[in-house]
């Protein structure tokens, strides 16, 4: 009995941090409708403030807590919100999902760059008092945050039900120019959300600190247990998220103390909260349609058939000229871009053109290296297969959100990649932990590619192929259906077009990608294990995909070769590590507004060059392809939304 009230207390405990941290999070989410992935990173941030002022520099508690709670945390949310995410709840959900995204891995950068890593601690609350509740002690910091988690749960509801302030925040998502003619200001109860959510983040941070430790990810993605809260109060009703918040921690409690520590079922421990996320989401009623939200997205040109397998074969020979010339490390750094470059294709498809947010897509990369690995076929035969099973998992992840879109599809996958993480890729059925998987190189009719610079350039004709396929689709009827269920999925349900299927197989064929790249990856490395795969290494990706361009193949190559240069830059200046994660973190939330990225500024230099220099590099090298209006071929921006949908109601009657 003793052992009960014990963990039961200590569930309690956790699920009052949790549930503070879930308020924040709905009360921005209901009054901006922007769903903030670094919630947990605002408080990591807020709890690293809180040490330094509290331990490095001396200051009283109370006072730091001032500092902290009442000055830096809100007028960081009110800079978020007048200068990042102002006006992102208008727009696509992949778009505030993005620039959050951005915020996430941009902050964990700004704390390892201002507070580098060395051992810290934060003492609890009134560390010498506590009650004894039979058996069972209980400290004062524990008392002291479960009472503070049914404060702020009772000054929220009384905020925002019963004061004019509180109204006015409902009002501002709801209409927000009927609430300016009744002369509110709806920016400015958006800056007041934010800087209320910021300093219950910073709170919840503060508050799990002493347990969990100054810890750059641990505490980060602890908070984002608050997330399963939050989904089981369909992030607007307060009670069900204290309720959730509650629930959740005497659950994970519960299951440290009586589930195994050994066997097959040892990593479900860590995977609970990731579990009832995904049971919450899955249980979430049917999403609706919203309306009046036709907001084409100008894509970056898409390039006629000939133009591409132009430029494919130039980057073809490149890697050939590379691949003659570099050394055995080297040349595993340019496979290693090949092998993101093609899961970034992955995501121009589901992304850049179907308008959805994965943000777990390296795990299906982990998929694809697995079956690879398991079952030793290395041949072309073992590489469809494993891209196959990879591409059914994708669709077995979609399939029991079906009914939702947007920001539910995104969290399922955040749940996934948790689950395949802790669990799955963990386990001694898959790789063990910190076990590794053999996995021989590919072979092509029968003849074994043994050199790695060959592998290589079979890697680079893979994106190559990737890549065209990617284009010639999007040149077709379904890539127009593609943008126009990006633009407005309203629009595509009035002319009759069940979407819901057709986003199962969009997911099923990204997933599908991203695990042909995971197979020949595995082939590459001869050894992986788990940590290859980790669901942090898909955050960077997804930034990366955005800023140079998450809508065009050549953004997918450049995005590549990014992340490939981040760990080589991070270890020859590891002071600068930190700082390199915060600006791509921040120039992601720069250029999360424009998915064309840092592509289709290249591609307008190039243009310029090409019209001024194109006749003499073309006389040295005569593969490239001639300019649009000598070749004869097109070269077509985005079609307009209308048009997109007149095809493909077309299309759709006379199927019908």
């Amino acid at each position: 009995m003793s052992t009960i009230v014990s963990f039961t207390i200590l569930g309690l405990f956790t699920g009052a941090a949790y549930a503070i941290a879930a308020s924040g999070l709905v009360l921005t989410y209901t009054t901006t409708r922007v769903f903030n992935i670094a919630h947990g990173a605002f408080g990591m941030v807020m709890a690293f403030a809180f040490w330094d002022f509290s331990q490095r520099q001396g200051m009283p508690t109370w006072l730091a807590l001032v500092l902290v709670l009442g000055v830096v945390a809100p007028g960081t949310g009110w800079l978020v919100q007048r200068f990042v995410t102002r006006g992102l709840g208008e727009g696509p959900v992949s778009v505030s999902l993005v620039v959050t995204v951005g915020l996430f891995v941009g902050l964990i950068g700004l704390a390892q760059y201002v507070w580098p890593p060395e051992p810290r601690t934060l003492p609890p609350f009134l560390p010498d008092r506590g009650v004894a509740i039979g058996d069972t002690y209980v400290t004062a910091h524990q008392v002291i945050t479960i009472a503070l988690s049914a404060v702020v749960a009772a000054a929220l509801y009384l905020l925002l039900n019963r004061t004019r302030i509180g109204t006015a925040m409902r009002a501002s998502v709801d209409n927000p120019v009927l609430l300016r003619l009744f002369g509110g200001n709806p920016d400015r109860v958006a800056s007041l959300a934010w800087a209320i959510g910021i300093s219950l983040a910073a709170l919840a941070g503060i508050l799990l600190t002493p347990v969990i430790g100054l810890s750059y990810y641990d505490l980060t993605l602890l908070v984002i247990n608050a997330y399963a809260a939050a989904m089981l109060g369909r992030l607007t009703s307060l009670p069900l998220t204290f309720l959730g918040a509650m629930g959740l921690g005497i659950l994970q409690s519960f299951s440290v103390a009586y589930l195994p520590t050994e066997g097959s079922l040892a990593g479900l421990r860590a995977v609970v909260p990731a579990l009832f996320l995904f049971v919450v989401i899955v249980a979430m009623p049917q999403a609706q349609l919203r309306i009046g939200q036709v907001r084409g997205i100008v894509s970056a040109p898409v390039p006629s058939l000939r133009r591409s397998g132009g430029w494919g074969a130039a980057l073809l020979g490149l890697v050939l000229v590379l691949a003659a010339a570099m050394s055995d490390s080297d040349l595993l750094l340019v496979g290693t871009a090949a092998t993101y470059a093609m899961v970034m294709l992955s995501l121009v498809l589901l992304t850049g053109y179907g308008g959805h947010v994965s943000l777990a897509q390296f795990t299906f990369a982990g998929v694809g290296a697995l079956a690879y690995a398991k079952l030793e076929e290395p041949n072309l035969y073992g590489l469809l297969v494993s891209a196959l099973i990879a591409a059914g998992v994708g669709a077995l992840v979609a399939l029991p959100v079906l009914r939702l879109t947007g920001l539910y599809l995104a969290l399922s996958t955040l749940a996934f990649g948790v689950l395949m993480d802790k669990m799955v890729f963990q386990a001694e059925f898959a790789f063990g932990y910190n076990g590794a998987l053999h996995a021989e190189r590919l072979s092509l009719l029968g003849r074994s590619i043994s050199s790695l610079s060959g592998y290589v350039v079979v890697m680079t004709v893979f994106f190559v192929l990737m890549g065209m396929a990617l284009l010639v689709l999007r040149r077709g009827v379904l890539g127009r259906l593609l943008i126009a269920m990006r633009d407005s999925p309203a629009a595509c349900g009035t002319l009759g077009l069940d979407l819901r299927w057709f986003r199962v197989g969009l997911f099923g064929l990204s997933a599908g990608m991203a695990g042909l790249a995971g197979a020949l990856f595995a082939g590459l490395r001869g050894t992986i294990g788990a940590a290859d795969f980790q669901l942090f290494n898909s955050l960077p990706l997804l930034l990366l995909a955005v800023v140079c361009g998450v809508t065009s193949v050549s953004g997918a190559a450049l995005g590549g070769v990014g992340l490939m240069l981040l760990p080589v830059l991070q270890g020859s200046r590891p002071e600068l590590a930190g700082l390199v994660f915060a600006v791509l973190g921040f120039g992601a939330v720069a250029l999360g507004r424009d998915p064309n990225g840092l592509a289709n500024l290249a591609f307008g230099v190039g243009r310029r060059l090409e019209g001024r220099f194109g006749d003499t590099v073309r006389r040295v090298v005569p593969v490239l392809p001639l300019p649009r209006d000598r070749a004869g071929g097109d070269e077509t921006t985005e079609i307009p939304l209308m048009e997109d949908l007149q095809e493909v109601g077309a299309h759709a009657a006379a199927r019908g």
